[in-house]
């Protein structure tokens, strides 16, 4: 299975932006971009292709999407009906992994996708192990009886803490460790500080 292997703090300092927990120490310390000249190209003015193209970096990055993956998605999402940029991270939102870290079953994306494409999960009664499904209402996620007993789900609470707020979309019963689908993201779900807008624009070009 394709994925991303790049350093996930040095993508945060390309982008400009915190793309795991992990990486916020790092920008703090070390704001500019990677490199040599990386300080110096820190304040450069950016032309609208290049915004355009960060902006898209950056989200498909914060979620772990290959470039053809990311672009699949955009060309589904035009399709629909509603705003392209909307329905794409609706879209997004509604990947599994994504439900599993927004439920604060693991403490990152990417920590999610290892947590499902190693099969501790099982997806309305079958276990699943393809990060990409696409949730709908009613779905139920549970964790496998077998992976309940596992050093990782018996310290959860050291390694992935509940978090203080937890989407709507999403009924999380953190003792039995599930997670039950009771509707649809909405784009207030995503991250406020995401310009899909400006996704769409580059793929419009």
């Amino acid at each position: 299975m394709a994925r991303d292997t790049h350093s996930i703090v040095k993508m945060s300092r390309r982008e400009g932006y915190a793309l795991h927990p992990k990486a916020h120490k790092a920008l703090v310390k070390r704001p500019g971009r990677p490199g040599q000249h990386g300080q110096n190209m820190r304040f450069s003015k950016q032309s609208q292709y290049a915004l355009q193209l960060r902006e898209k970096q950056k989200v498909k990055r914060l979620y772990g999407l290959l470039e053809k993956q990311f672009s699949n998605l955009m060309k589904e999402a035009s399709r629909r009906q509603g705003q392209s940029g909307s329905v794409l991270l609706q879209l997004l939102e509604r990947r599994l992994d994504n439900a599993i870290y927004r439920a604060g079953f693991a403490p990152s994306r990417r920590a999610a996708r290892q947590l499902v494409t190693h099969g501790h999960f099982m997806l309305n009664g079958t276990r699943v192990d393809i990060p990409s499904i696409r949730l709908k209402d009613g779905d139920a996620i549970v964790v496998r009886e077998r992976s309940k007993t596992s050093e990782y789900f018996k310290k959860l609470d050291d390694i992935s803490p509940a978090p203080s707020t937890v989407p709507a979309w999403l009924k999380v019963d953190r003792k039995k460790v599930n997670v039950t689908i009771t509707g649809l993201p909405t784009r207030d779900d995503a991250e406020p500080d995401i310009n899909e807008q400006l996704i769409v624009e580059y793929y419009s070009r």
